[in-house]
């Protein structure tokens, strides 16, 4: 049955309306944080996700978070917004079932305030991202107009895990069916930016599930679009071990603490010259 998701029930606390008033993007960047991280999005924001960080690229970058007590944004955070303008902030408290909310606000403000975009990729702050090897080799070379693009770490075949113990664990009552649709890891996806309204526009119908990934998943197959299958291990939800050569060849890794987003990156900007 069609019940509302509480998606449509959030106003931001926090918004950057003016981010692409002047510009049409060629990648918006969304990702996924809480109020503590500071020292992560502070990591990111000096390397992989510096606005800066692919010449010739215009890239967009936003922190999108919940609340830590429900409808309250935090004063440390207002002051960061300020001084950044790279934060996003809805009325929900901030949990790990609450992730699937944190994706259509990042997403209803790609469609309201950045639909021309050409690109977005949502990701985590504990998830590294080699936007230079993501522009250069994967999206530079698809042909314009993109649409109806979306790729990632695919999983396919899944199945609803009924074990109480599991992080993933979804009840028959949220989720009666067998299987799941085909869907991206929530680590790192990346799609076209005509897509953020589609899923927008599919989430008002599809019944909520607190699994972001599988829930996008849904979304998708609603709208009849196509996970495009990605080259060979681009993007990874283990950590990778570090080294220049594997680091250049791929998207994502994952489980990053904050100073090695700053040391992989230098570390890839030195063995490029």
């Amino acid at each position: 049955k069609a019940t509302p998701t509480p998606t449509q029930s959030f106003t931001f606390i926090i918004n950057e309306e003016e981010k692409c008033k002047d510009r049409t993007p060629f990648l918006v960047l969304l990702i996924s944080t809480t109020a503590a991280e500071v020292q992560l999005r502070s990591a990111i924001r000096k390397s992989w996700g510096s606005e800066a960080a692919v010449p010739g690229a215009d890239v967009v970058r936003l922190f999108m978070l919940g609340c830590e007590t429900e409808g309250h944004g935090g004063d440390v955070l207002l002051r960061e917004s300020q001084q950044y303008h790279d934060i996003i902030q809805q009325g929900f408290l901030d949990t790990y079932n609450n992730l699937t909310l944190k994706t259509p606000m990042g997403m209803s403000w790609v469609a309201s305030y950045c639909s021309g975009t050409r690109f977005a990729m949502k990701t985590d702050s504990d998830v590294f991202v080699n936007t230079m090897h993501l522009i250069e080799k994967l999206l530079r070379p698809l042909p314009p107009p993109t649409q109806n693009y979306f790729t990632g770490h695919l999983m396919t075949g899944h199945s609803p895990i009924r074990d109480k113990a599991s992080k993933w664990y979804i009840s028959e009552e949220e989720f009666p069916d067998n299987r799941y649709h085909p869907f991206c890891s929530g680590t790192g996806y990346v799609f076209s930016g005509d897509l953020a309204a589609k899923i927008v526009d599919a989430s008002i119908m599809i019944k909520y599930i607190h699994l972001e990934d599988v829930y996008v998943g849904f979304c998708l197959n609603a709208k009849g679009v196509e996970i495009v299958p990605p080259p060979y291990s681009l993007f990874n939800i283990h950590k990778v071990p570090f080294s220049p050569c594997t680091y250049n060849e791929l998207i994502t890794s994952h489980h990053i603490e904050p100073q090695e987003h700053i040391i992989y990156w230098e570390t890839l900007q030195e063995k490029k010259h």
